[in-house]
């Protein structure tokens, strides 16, 4: 298991990203939230899974939302297991 932290830059608010990052999280057993941060031009993700699952799961999001994003940071680090599904934080 491992924890991906990924920090989205662009028009990745208003254009249903979090509910897009939901539905890709489900499709591939992932576990962790997604938020929108306060400067209105990021999207935050902590999710926790299987590496395999986690790369799935980053190029999928990455493609479906291509022409949103315009920076993208990403990074691997231990995981917690503090999740038990994924959901979007508000």
């Amino acid at each position: 298991m491992k924890r991906l932290h990924i920090i989205y830059t662009g028009r990745v608010q208003g254009v249903g990203f979090r509910y897009t990052t939901l539905d890709v999280a489900n499709k591939h057993n992932i576990k962790g939230w997604v938020k929108n941060l306060p400067d209105g031009e990021r999207v935050e993700v902590a999710a926790e899974g299987e590496e395999a699952a986690l790369e799935k799961f980053s190029q999928e999001l990455n493609s479906t939302m291509s022409t949103y994003i315009r920076e993208k940071s990403e990074y691997f680090e231990p995981a917690t297991g503090e999740y038990s599904s994924f959901r979007i934080v508000y």
